[in-house]
């Protein structure tokens, strides 16, 4: 309290006095007893209001003591379940939290982790997954700007996440691994890894590659084994010891059949292996059937049909007939694309065909055209012609931009041939992919060009003889490749024609065990405009029981979170519930456990991060060793801190109860003697 506030402080007791002497002490002659008291209660009650309007400021100091803290992180995952460790952490966390000295000098605070760092002093170790970076990290981020000593108590093993062997702990934190579980190094193989394509196209091949390793010092030979149910679909022998001890066998299994196909690759395990829980993992692939049926349709002969069909099923997904006018071809919409080539009057009911049941299709003129019926069939192109032919060259237009190709060299190929004649475009929506160059000048006709977009496309090229070009490329090329990529690619684009659902869905047709099962999913009006006022619900099934549950609107997408489902084949059903509208489908949770593939702790991992933290491992038999360690350390010791509050007097509320005391009080006193 300063000076001044002192002395004002004084002048307002000086005249608390006065004003109180004056009325009720001076110029009385019989000072009794009454008046004494009325003077001391005015005296104070001026005297308090003054002090109200003065408003001094106090000053009190408050001590605290903060304690460092010591936190135990406590790995709760199933591995600690299988190595038969529980008992040995419960005592090592009852010894830590009993001792009295450790409760004095630390606040004691308890976090269980698998995947994420939880709260709690409950262990179930039934945690799916283990990582260990993550919990040091949150536990890092929590104690930011304490003294902090965290009890790393675990098996090593680490499942997700980060190597937490390069973990760096800031300069208040000190990282005391306490390692559970057998250290000794046994025999083992390991199928660490496999690498496998969600998808596969029917009756191709696909790749799966496995990384085995092996922990053992004598020579050992087994197998690796692919199977589908009980049968044997692959087989190896592998051959490891202590400097060759590890090896990537790549296989290529046969998609025969469509859905979701199981299988299970596995080590025959050794004789003396401890864990063979390691040695199998199953997945997964989905045979998907994308083959395209083309037709090819012409009323002649012609070296083109051949080079067509060649650079087509150069993809073994893709399969083009070639039929002509004269044949049967009432089963015209079962193909995804058909090719018309020179049409002529006799294709009047192929047309139609198209019309009805709304077909792309792609149309090849040539010198035998007519192009009289052409004009009048379609509503896209028209030709003023003669019966003269004449010789085109290609132009790349620079601007196509509906899907990547690589440059074939057309321009520099021998040119195409179609009757003269100009080709006026009657349609604002075709795209050339090359223009027209005649007698050495370049036109803005298409020569090869699209028309529509979307699922509607109809496409067009301009002249015949492209068993040339495709020729031409093999002798540039050495091969037919480029060639066939870009007619491959123009195909693809106009047979890809699949029309558009109002509910579509996303989610994998398999799932591993402890993976959480999600589906998304979008809802479009009759507009097909995104409508985020859909109502979706799914229905889930297996042989056992079924889930109900709702989609939740995420970022312009529905979606549904059914948790971890135990292994098995589930069945779904997703309905709009206003307009009714409803998507099936299925998947399959496939077993598969992490937590079980360790047969030993990772003391190599604690000893890592104990040296980045200059500390060391310590042993469920050298808990009091760790104890001794944390109270001897100086970081450690508890921290006595001050703090200072200014308080104003006006703060102090009971200061104005006081003041309305004192004035009820001279007023009941005088009302009591009369003087009121």
């Amino acid at each position: 309290m300063d000076l001044s506030t002192i002395l004002f402080i004084t002048l307002a007791a000086i005249f608390a006095l006065g004003f109180a002497f004056f009325q009720y002490l001076y110029k009385t002659k019989k000072r009794g007893k009454d008046a004494y008291i009325l003077f001391a209660l005015r005296f104070l009650s001026v005297f308090v209001l003054l002090l109200l309007f003065i408003n001094p400021k106090f000053t009190f100091t408050s001590y605290t003591l903060e304690k460092p803290n010591l936190v135990l992180a406590v790995d709760d995952s199933e591995s600690i379940k299988h190595l038969s460790q529980e008992d040995t952490l419960n005592s090592i966390l009852e010894k830590l939290k009993s001792n009295e000295k450790i409760k004095q000098r630390f606040e004691l605070v308890q976090y269980n982790f698998g995947n994420d760092l939880k709260a709690g002093e409950n262990n179930k170790f039934n945690e799916s997954e283990t990582n260990i970076f993550s919990a040091l990290e949150s536990i890092k981020e929590l104690s930011r700007g304490k003294e902090t000593a965290i009890a790393l108590i675990s098996d090593g093993n680490q499942t997700s996440g980060r190597n937490y062997q390069y973990f760096k702990p800031d300069d208040k934190t000190n990282i005391y691994p306490v390692l559970v579980g057998d250290t000794t190094q046994y025999l083992d193989l390991e199928l660490s890894r496999l690498n496998v394509n969600s998808y596969a196209f029917l009756n191709n091949r696909f790749p799966v590659e496995a990384f085995i390793s092996y922990s053992g010092e004598e020579s050992i030979n087994t197998n690796f084994v692919i199977k589908a149910g009980e049968n044997a679909i692959y087989s190896k022998n592998i051959s490891l010891d202590s400097e060759n001890n590890s090896t990537i066998i790549q296989a290529e299994l046969p998609a025969s059949k469509l859905g979701v196909l199981s299988y299970e690759a596995e080590i025959v395990p050794l004789e003396t292996e401890k864990n063979t829980a390691n040695n199998a993992k199953s997945f997964a692939v989905e045979v998907i059937d994308e083959r395209s049926k083309i037709l090819l349709i012409s009323a002649l002969p012609h070296p083109d049909l051949g080079a067509i069909k060649k650079a087509v099923e150069t993809n073994k997904q893709r399969q083009l007939d070639i039929k002509y006018i004269q044949d049967d071809l009432l089963n015209i919409k079962d193909y995804q694309l058909v090719i018309l080539y020179q049409p002529t009057s006799g294709f009047t009911s192929i047309f139609q065909d198209l019309d009805e049941n709304n077909q792309n299709y792609l149309i090849i003129s040539g010198t035998k055209t007519n192009w009289n019926f052409l004009n009048s069939i379609q509503d896209f192109v028209r030709k003023n012609f003669t019966n003269q032919t004449q010789e085109i060259f290609a132009v790349k237009n620079p601007n196509f931009n509906q899907f990547q190709f690589e440059e074939v060299g057309f321009p520099e190929f021998p040119p195409l041939e179609d009757k003269f004649g100009k080709i006026s475009i009657e349609s604002n929506n075709i795209e050339s992919i090359y223009f027209q160059e005649i007698e050495n000048l370049e036109t803005s006709q298409p020569l090869i060009a699209i028309q529509g977009s979307g699922q509607n496309k109809t496409a067009f090229i301009f002249g015949e003889n492209i068993w040339r070009w495709r020729s031409a490329s093999f002798l540039e090329n050495k091969s037919f490749e480029k060639f066939d990529n870009f007619f491959g690619k123009l195909i693809q684009n106009l047979a890809s024609a699949k029309q558009r659902e109002r509910l579509t869905l996303d989610y994998k047709s398999f799932y591993y065990e402890n993976e959480s099962v999600k589906i998304t999913a979008s809802f479009f009006d009759q507009n097909y405009q995104f409508d985020p006022n859909a109502n979706l619900n799914i229905s889930v099934a297996d042989s056992i029981e079924n889930i109900e549950s709702q989609f939740i609107l995420k970022n312009n997408v529905y979606e549904v979170d059914l948790g971890s489902l135990a292994p098995g084949t589930y069945s779904f059903k997703i309905t709009e519930a206003g307009s009714r509208i409803s998507r099936s489908g299925s998947f399959e949770v496939i077993a598969y456990n992490m937590e079980q593939k360790f047969i030993s702790a990772n003391k190599n991992a604690m000893e890592d991060l104990a040296e980045n933290s200059k500390t060391k491992v310590y042993y469920p038999n050298q808990i009091q060793e760790l104890i001794d360690s944390l109270l001897s350390n100086d970081k450690y010791k508890p921290i006595q801190k001050s703090r200072q509050k200014n308080v104003p007097l006006v703060d102090w509320y009971y200061l104005l109860f006081l003041l309305v005391s004192i004035l009820a009080a001279e007023w009941f006193f005088r009302k009591y003697k009369g003087l009121i």
